[in-house]
């Protein structure tokens, strides 16, 4: 560990104290909760980006990630969509539980189960897709490379994705992951799904580290 790793500990470290403390929890979750929308954005703007920069420190060594920034942003669109999502996928869940096409109806963890599944099994993979050929595009754009969108969809590995992402990650991962989410409070499963990207960076920089040693 060097002085910029006890750096960034210790910026976690007060994030940390800012969730937990009444005061600024309270006022944290009292505003995104009246203004989910920007809520969204504002979580997954600072957190899932939190996911980018360990990810990027595993793999190359420090925290100068590639057009940080435009990806954050991206982060914060990303979680506005999630706020939509999160609510359609839950009342459809509930409604086809109510007509009987799901079973356990009364049961809440059945239901964030249902609710992971068929988030994951649909929108998820096009979600993870969307985000890694925009991570690819906004790369070569700070590289100065024009055409970024169509390169990017060109140079994408699929197959990594397909074999990694989607047959690994989201059953292994995301599935009960997002399941924990849907049993949260509504307050806080957009926050928990923004963490999630930590976690999640973490994964990704040591798979890439192990295959890294093995190429």
């Amino acid at each position: 560990m060097n002085r910029k790793d006890g750096l960034f500990l210790m910026l976690m470290g007060w994030l940390v104290v800012f969730l937990v403390l009444p005061v600024t929890h309270q006022a944290f979750f009292g505003f995104t909760s009246d203004y989910p929308i920007v809520g969204g954005f504002i979580k997954f703007f600072l957190f899932a980006s939190i996911g980018d920069l360990v990810s990027w420190r595993l793999i190359h060594k420090n925290y100068l990630v590639k057009g940080l920034i435009y990806k954050a942003l991206v982060w914060g669109v990303i979680g506005v969509v999630i706020v939509f999502i999160f609510a359609i996928f839950q009342e459809g869940v509930a409604r086809v539980q109510a007509i009987g096409l799901l079973p356990f109806q009364e049961s809440a963890l059945a239901t964030a189960f249902f609710v992971s599944l068929f988030m994951n099994a649909t929108f998820a993979p096009t979600m993870m897709l969307f985000h890694r050929i925009s991570d690819r595009a906004i790369e070569l754009k700070v590289d100065g490379h024009s055409n970024v969108v169509s390169e990017a969809i060109r140079t994408t590995d699929y197959r990594s994705f397909i074999q990694f992402v989607v047959l690994k990650t989201l059953p292994l991962f995301w599935l009960p992951a997002h399941t924990i989410t849907f049993v949260l409070p509504a307050e806080y499963r957009v926050f928990f799904a923004s963490l999630l990207g930590v976690a999640l960076g973490m994964i990704l920089g040591f798979a890439k580290t192990i295959q890294s040693r093995e190429g």
